[in-house]
């Protein structure tokens, strides 16, 4: 997982990934017959313990990313069409491109969560003493049960992966951060750590595949001869922040 040059992770690659679901199917399938009682004993946990994870859970929000950049990549689009040629427009167009990144590789993975919550209806912890822990209403509408996948869990992955593929220096922090935060879910009562597991599947998948999506394209990413796909970076981005830090002095 720490090579992030990879196109898929984990050694997933488009012939083997029926095997892969499989294989994650069976996971969950077998972490069902704990999700009871790693729930229960979390939630259980003194609330000096608790409090580190009920202020790191609103790490997986999405808003905090999503408004962000969606605001950059509709000032980007309009400075764009403002902008005359030359080396602020190129800068211009990379801000787009990274602003782009951000707002699709975690809003793609959250939208899916979004549906299959839905579409799956899990009861949520809260609801186990009146209807247990396997208790599905399809297609319903309601929070309390929306609880597979995680969505914060989802969000803080495909977050973290996201920062991951731009500055591979911040991967560990953030992944330490996102796992925190999808334990966190479990800790406050609001998910079981199937969900967790799940969504956190969902997050890093997504956001994989939205960064292949751009490098099919050669948008920020290149695709290399081995298959691997690198950064392209952001020079004239940078060289537009040389100038600001120079003037500043």
């Amino acid at each position: 997982m720490s090579d992030l040059t990879k196109a898929w992770p984990l050694g997933l690659h488009r012939k083997n990934w029926p095997d892969y679901l499989a294989w994650l199917i069976l996971a969950l399938f077998v972490l069902l017959f704990f999700d009871v009682y790693v729930s229960r004993s979390l939630q259980a946990w003194p609330d000096i313990w608790k409090q580190p994870f009920a202020f790191v859970t609103d790490f997986g929000l999405s808003d905090w990313v999503l408004i962000p950049s969606l605001i950059l990549v509709v000032l980007c689009a309009i400075a764009g069409r403002l902008l005359a040629p030359g080396p602020w427009r190129r800068a211009n167009h990379e801000l787009l491109l990274v602003s782009s990144f951000i707002f699709l590789g975690v809003g793609v993975p959250g939208l899916a969560s979004n549906l299959l919550k839905r579409l799956l209806g899990r009861g949520r912890p809260a609801e186990f003493d009146d209807f247990g822990a396997f208790s599905f209403q399809h297609f319903l509408n309601d929070s309390t049960f929306q609880s597979f996948p995680s969505g914060h869990s989802t969000t803080a992955m495909a977050f973290c992966f996201v920062v991951g593929f731009l500055a591979p220096r911040f991967f560990r922090l953030v992944l330490i951060i996102a796992i925190m935060t999808g334990v966190s879910r479990v800790v406050i009562g609001m998910h079981y750590p199937t969900d967790v597991v799940a969504g956190f599947a969902l997050g890093m998948v997504g956001a994989y595949a939205v960064r292949n999506f751009f490098a099919a394209r050669r948008w920020l990413f290149a695709r290399l001869p081995d298959g691997r796909v690198r950064f392209r970076g952001v020079p004239h981005l940078r060289r537009v922040f040389s100038r600001f830090q120079r003037a500043a002095r």
